[in-house]
């Protein structure tokens, strides 16, 4: 078995060709909120900034272009339709969503990693599950410890418990599922604004796990060795745990996070954060308050060999 970093200094982003709120998608997403006209040139340059920033950090960005037809109004959020392992396996995710489905660009996606030296050895297909309504939407309903082949899920209509016992099966994983809610109840649609992990530090909002989950959850994070850091609810509306940890081509570790997460942390939590990594963050107010989703969302972190590596 290939040993995994938890970080990469290497990720996809893609550029949206047609931003825009979609509905259906807002139906699970209590973070997304229809627009008052078109947002795309507002989204294109919140885009262009994170890109900028993540070079200006030293992160290798490679950047996949969006087509506008059909129209992806979600296409900004890459890490829901795919993942990349060290073992230079890619893993294509069931998407509850039918607008989203398109966004898979294998062939593409492909070219791309190839043409940057990347080497794809294996996909695993997990798509089929679309066929019984059953979701899991990549990094946004998994998060990996990556190391311990350890991940957590919390249980949504996009998130669910056999789609997730395939990918265990396909990546030898073991994933930890629990339940999570708004105040309201209301199941947190994906796992990713909820808790993120880096290397040696973990943000979660304790509070919006299920009482019963609780214990187990926070006695893994402590056998990770991480320090914890916890957020409250108006926090994780802010999107405070919608973060990633990387690092950059001198291995330096980096903190990419949006200006709005960034501004929900305490002066001590920021501190705290602060220890673990380069605090990398950008302003995307559009890209947040109408595709529900943050910085996290928007990044996926590639994990594959490059050619030539064993």
């Amino acid at each position: 078995m290939t040993s995994e970093s938890q970080t990469s200094n290497s990720v996809l982003l893609v550029r949206p060709a047609r931003f825009g709120f979609h509905a259906e998608a807002a139906a699970s997403n209590a973070f997304a909120s229809a627009p008052a006209g078109d947002v795309q040139a507002q989204a294109l340059a919140e885009f262009e900034g994170l890109a900028r920033r993540l070079m200006q950090a030293r992160v290798n960005t490679f950047i996949l272009d969006d087509e506008p037809e059909p129209a992806r109004p979600d296409a900004v959020f890459p890490n829901n339709w795919v993942s990349f392992h060290s073992d230079g396996t890619i893993v294509l995710y069931p998407m509850a969503t039918e607008a989203r489905r398109p966004e898979r660009n294998v062939e593409r996606l492909t070219e791309l990693l190839t043409a940057s030296g990347f080497e794809v050895r294996r996909t695993v297909d997990l798509t089929g599950h679309e066929q019984t309504s059953r979701f899991l939407e990549g990094t946004g309903s998994l998060i990996l410890d990556r190391p311990r082949r350890q991940a957590y899920a919390s249980l949504s209509p996009r998130t669910d418990r056999e789609a997730i016992a395939d990918f265990d099966g396909e990546l030898d994983y073991s994933t930890l599922v629990f339940e999570a809610t708004d105040r309201g109840g209301r199941p947190i649609y994906h796992t990713n604004v909820l808790l993120s992990l880096g290397t040696h530090f973990a943000v979660l909002c304790t509070e919006a796990v299920a009482q019963a989950a609780r214990p187990a959850l926070l006695a893994e994070i402590e056998a990770s060795g991480r320090t914890l850091i916890e957020v409250d609810y108006d926090q994780m509306g802010r999107f405070a745990c919608n973060l990633i940890a990387l690092h950059n081509r001198d291995r330096d570790p980096v903190i990419a996070l949006s200006s709005a997460a960034l501004d929900a942390f305490r002066p001590d939590q920021r501190r705290a954060l602060e220890g673990f990594g380069e605090l990398v963050d950008v302003a995307i107010p559009t890209i947040e308050a109408v595709g529900g989703g943050s910085v996290r969302c928007m990044i996926a972190d590639i994990h594959l060999p490059r050619f030539g590596a064993r």
